[in-house]
């Protein structure tokens, strides 16, 4: 039996859609992967007509190109991932690896065999090698079926300029768009469930996401913290976040809880909030802050008060869970791997100094008159000057000096 060597090709679709800058996010992506398999080992990745080739060393197992391949499904900007095998253009070593491949590619009951060649100094036509190699199949596995349309499993033969790139076990990626590729924002990331989530989004979509947690210390503790760090951590894992700016906010809730008429405190508190994010992104050069309100699903979420506290910044606001219920959000934190960290309890910002009837209406004139007597310049500076700051593993994220 020859020893092919085992390859991952990472299929793509919106970047297929580009057009002259279509190289830049192929680019892009290829830099991410490179950097997020440095675990794996991995001989090189490369471009090849229309999707990237991640080449596996010499000697790598089955369980290697498992576990490659699901953390390729994880990185934004990968539609589908296959693994399979390169061999020489020649149709009978594409037999012997698309026979192994399909040995690999779980239980099914129905195959077929999609070819192609990309370059015509290989004699044999598309058509022709799915005839070969699907005869070859059909005789090393009698007891499956042939289906054009809908199979279990398809074998793809891939020919291309000086190799041939067999496989038959492909998984669904996440899909959008490389991080990097779609500038870079600011998002409110609380130890919740819900903000997470947004950044992830977000992050799908090509940004460069930094954090920025509000912590009730030191009016209460700071398990907040170390929370949104576990929960860094796992947006780590596919470079989904780049940086976190932890703001000591339970001072300043103090002061504002103080000052102003309790039904106002949450507006208050908030809009101090995007002001202190709107500085730091600033400071990063982001596009625009993000956060993970959802339409009506607290007080500070009604149209009323989403308005008056936007009101306190000029910078677009992001809330890509907008019209997402609960239970929505909370499968796609089951999936992102965040939602066993964000239901722990831990005492944050967000409970500190809460009114029992706070407004779900608010009066933009009232809200900036109340504003008015309060020293936000100040205080926003001070927040600034006193952030701490944490960075994580981003491919794409060339840091600011702090």
């Amino acid at each position: 039996m020859t020893d092919f060597q085992r390859i991952i090709l990472v299929h793509y679709h919106e970047i297929g859609l580009k057009g002259h800058n279509r190289a830049s996010f192929e680019t892009r992506l290829l830099k991410n992967l490179e950097a997020l398999l440095a675990g794996f080992p991995v001989v090189t990745i490369h471009r090849i007509s229309g999707r990237l080739c991640v080449f596996l060393r010499e000697g790598a197992d089955w369980d290697t190109s498992v576990a490659a391949s699901e953390a390729i499904g994880r990185v934004p900007g990968v539609a589908r991932v296959s693994s399979g095998y390169k061999c020489e253009r020649d149709l009978d070593e594409m037999v012997e690896a698309a026979v192994l491949a399909l040995t690999e590619a779980g239980e099914f009951s129905t195959f077929k065999v999609a070819a192609r060649r990309n370059h015509t100094d290989f004699a044999t036509g598309s058509m022709d090698m799915n005839r070969i190699i699907g005869g070859a199949l059909c005789d090393a596995y009698p007891d499956k079926g042939v289906r054009m349309k809908d199979p279990d499993v398809t074998v793809g033969v891939e020919v291309v300029q000086n190799a041939s790139y067999v496989y038959a076990r492909s998984v669904p990626g996440v899909g959008g768009l490389p991080v990097g590729s779609s500038g870079k924002v600011m998002c409110l990331l609380s130890s919740g469930i819900d903000s997470p989530v947004a950044t992830w989004k977000l992050a799908r979509r090509g940004a460069v996401c930094i954090g920025v947690h509000f912590s009730g210390r030191p009016q209460t503790s700071d398990a907040s913290e170390y929370l949104v760090d576990d929960i860094a951590r796992v947006l780590e894992r596919t470079g989904c976040i780049a940086r976190v700016y932890t703001v000591p906010f339970g001072d300043y809730q103090r002061e504002i809880a103080l000052a102003v008429p309790p039904e106002l405190r949450v507006i208050m508190y908030r809009r101090l909030m995007f002001k202190v994010a709107e500085a730091l992104a600033a400071r990063e050069r982001a596009g625009a802050l993000v956060t993970g309100e959802s339409l009506g699903q607290v007080a500070s979420q009604t149209l009323d008060n989403i308005r008056a506290t936007d009101d306190a910044v000029d910078m677009p606001v992001f809330r890509p869970l907008i019209g997402t219920d609960k239970l929505e959000i909370i499968g796609e934190a089951q999936r992102l791997g965040s939602y066993e960290i964000s239901s722990q309890d831990a005492p944050d910002c967000c409970t500190l100094f809460m009114p029992r009837s706070p407004e779900t209406h608010a009066k933009l004139p009232v809200v900036r008159e109340v504003e008015s007597a309060l020293p936000v310049e100040r205080w926003v500076a001070e927040i600034v000057e006193a952030v701490e700051v944490r960075d994580y593993a981003c491919p794409a994220y060339k840091p600011k000096a702090r």
